[in-house]
């Protein structure tokens, strides 16, 4: 008997009913099927002797549905059945080792399987039973305020209109788990500076911060992944800290840990992005702006009546957690040697640090204003950054004898001249007073450095009886050397008068 095939289901309401003593017409209009299949399923029973007046309970009729319409529950099936099982083994054995797709390819191309690829699909999985893996569980509804999901995506690429050049496009997505609400900030990279930006905006756009974000294991958040204990960017755990945010990264290669966002990725991508212009980054941002605002807070929500945007301002964004009062400093974090002149450098920029650090890796902490340098985490160097300025350097971090002659400046010499003396703050000032003082620095400096060698008051008096002569380093230098030479000869001279009288010079030897 060809046509179509009876559910079981089917025949045991229609000879419920039928045995209920409803007509052919009224049980085809309560359950929806054409008379002429109510009608087969009646005769059929009456063929092999069920009367009308039997009572047979449901779970009976069950057992003589399957034998009433054998050749139309599974007869039709059975030929596709029969070729899946002749090669059952060959099906198990390529299913260690290749999808069900490229196993069906080669048995239909290779083997001359006629069996369609839904059929065999069909046939795979009731192999396979129910893998407890790709079982979906619904995740429970969060509170308001609660909880966010970020992710990042690219979006396409996007070819500047003044100069031609090629740029792929990313999206950062920001939902509320709650009320569905996103932001959307697009940029051109991935990279740290623009991770934290990109919350801090949205962290904007809300109003608020969420008591709890979840994302990926990106290396710009996170810097180990592990579900128990995870070591985030010190850059990004600074965000959560000064906006009170849990920042809770999800495992590895599990998506469904963040349905929420997920899910709208294709959704920003389909909506805002495809068949559009943007002349500039800055448009895109705008636009992004407006469409978070628009389209999507006026699409409905699907857990609550009203739209996403009437359910966030109404439920979600009062449960947010307020914004600080001071704003957040964006922040970059880098690891750098320090090189044997003292300096570490990052970003085409140096910054000099104490130089008893000089070969050790130091951890940089690059702000809007200051630059920090930490010695595991001990501050030890801080620099005040100015637009524009590529090196930094501070005198102090050089060893004393290695940096001694740039710190003897003119101001320098003329302080330490007077503490050796009046003369010698005199030729000092005389020497750095004239049409040019930077020629004569080096004189200053070396009168000041005698002081290593001779007394201050020497020093004093030999300048004193140089500023009479031309005031030259040379002349204060010999006028200090004869001085003691002469010293040393009147001493020996002295000495030999004393001890043999003026007599003993008149003798003659005998």
């Amino acid at each position: 008997m060809a046509g179509r095939r009876f559910d079981v289901a089917d025949v045991v309401e229609v000879l419920l009913r039928w045995q209920a003593g409803q007509s052919a017409r009224r049980i085809a209009r309560s359950l929806g099927m054409g008379r002429d299949r109510v009608r087969a399923i009646v005769a059929r029973a009456e063929a092999i002797g069920v009367q009308q007046s039997d009572t047979l309970t449901r779970e009976q009729w069950r057992e003589r549905a399957a034998e009433l319409f054998v050749d139309r529950s599974a007869a039709a099936t059975s030929a596709q059945r029969q070729q899946l099982e002749r090669v059952r083994e060959a099906i198990e054995t390529g299913l260690l080792t290749n999808t069900a797709t490229t196993v069906w390819q080669r048995l239909h191309d290779e083997g001359g399987l006629e069996v369609g690829l839904t059929t065999f699909r069909r046939y795979v999985h009731e192999l396979r039973g129910v893998d407890p893996e790709r079982i979906t569980v619904r995740m429970p509804l969060t509170a308001p305020g609660e909880v966010a999901e970020v992710d990042y995506a690219q979006l396409g690429v996007w070819t500047d209109p003044r100069s031609g050049k090629r740029f792929k496009v990313y999206a950062f997505v920001m939902t509320m788990c709650f009320s569905r609400m996103h932001f959307v900030d697009v940029v051109f990279g991935c990279d740290q500076r623009s991770w934290v930006a990109s919350h801090v905006a949205g962290f904007e756009f809300f109003g608020g911060a969420p008591r709890q974000i979840r994302m990926d294991n990106l290396k710009t958040g996170v810097l180990r992944a592990d579900i128990y204990d995870p070591a985030l960017n010190r850059a990004y755990a600074e965000l959560g800290n000064h906006y009170g945010v849990l920042l809770d990264p999800c495992r590895q290669g599990k998506p469904k840990d963040k349905p929420r966002v997920e899910r709208a990725v294709p959704y920003v991508r389909d909506s805002f992005w495809r068949g559009r212009d943007f002349s500039t980054l800055a448009d895109m941002k705008g636009g992004a702006l407006g469409w978070c605002g628009g389209v999507a807070a006026l699409r409905p929500h699907r857990s609550f009546p009203g739209t996403v945007g009437d359910i966030f301002h109404a439920h979600e964004q009062p449960a947010l957690l307020p914004l600080p009062e001071t704003p957040f400093e964006l922040a970059r974090w880098a690891q750098a040697t320090v090189h044997p002149d003292c300096h570490v450098q990052f970003d085409g920029r140096f910054f000099s640090v104490p130089w008893q650090h000089v070969g050790k890796q130091l951890h940089l902490r690059i702000g809007e204003r200051v630059m920090c340098a930490y010695d595991g985490t001990a501050l030890i160097k801080t620099h005040l950054l100015r637009t524009g300025q590529r090196r930094y350097t501070d005198p102090d971090d050089y060893p004393p004898q290695k940096v001694a002659f740039l710190q003897r400046t003119p101001v320098w010499c003329r302080r330490r001249a007077g503490e050796l003396g009046p003369s010698v703050a005199a030729i000092v000032d005389e020497l750095l007073s004239g049409p040019h003082p930077l020629s004569c620095l080096r004189q200053a400096q070396g009168i000041i450095r005698l002081a290593d060698t001779y007394a201050a008051n020497d020093i004093d008096a030999a300048c004193q009886r140089a500023l009479v002569a031309d005031g030259s380093l040379r002349t204060v230098r010999n006028i200090l050397a004869r001085g003691q030479q002469d010293e040393v000869e009147t001493h020996v001279s002295n000495a030999g008068a004393f001890l043999h009288g003026r007599q003993a010079l008149l003798e003659l030897p005998r």
